[in-house]
């Protein structure tokens, strides 16, 4: 079974790559502003990303990265009447879409997750599913495969 961490690991990526323009509109159905207090307000800086040769050699510092982090309360929006910590951090610049996934992040740590994951992390892991699949398949279509034949003078 799959833990509250990675729960919200899974969500939170989901946030994080979501289309910004689809996320606001499934964020504008469900009507979600209310009760919010910023804790800090989204703001823009940079990151190292870092990177392995071959996947699994020595870290080495690839270059720098936009990103744009926000942090939000939900006031009493615990299961036990407890605040809620919603966190974002998302790639660019796009500070609505950090603040829209940092206040889905707290909601969905609260009694409203359920509509919030069909509402709204259903459908973006969906587009994002469809994306990944429509990459594939073009890939796909300009893979060469290549096979040696053995010629009939080199007896094995």
């Amino acid at each position: 079974m799959i833990d509250e961490t990675e729960r919200r690991r899974g969500w939170m990526a989901v946030l994080a790559k979501a289309d910004p323009r689809m996320l606001q509109r499934l964020w504008a159905d469900l009507g979600g502003e209310d009760g919010f207090t910023t804790l800090r307000p989204a703001e823009t800086g940079m990151v190292m990303v870092r990177g392995r040769a071959g996947g699994d050699g020595m870290p080495f510092a690839l270059g720098e990265m936009t990103v744009t982090r926000c942090v939000v309360k939900l006031q009493g929006g615990g299961l036990d009447g407890s605040d809620v910590l919603g966190f974002a951090y998302v790639a660019g610049r796009d500070r609505r879409h950090a603040e829209i996934a940092a206040r889905a992040d707290a909601l969905l740590q609260t009694d409203r997750h359920d509509a919030i994951e069909a509402g709204l992390i259903a459908p973006l892991r969906r587009a994002q599913a469809e994306r990944r699949d429509a990459a594939r398949r073009k890939a796909a279509a300009t893979r060469v495969d290549f096979f040696t034949m053995v010629r009939g003078e080199n007896p094995r």
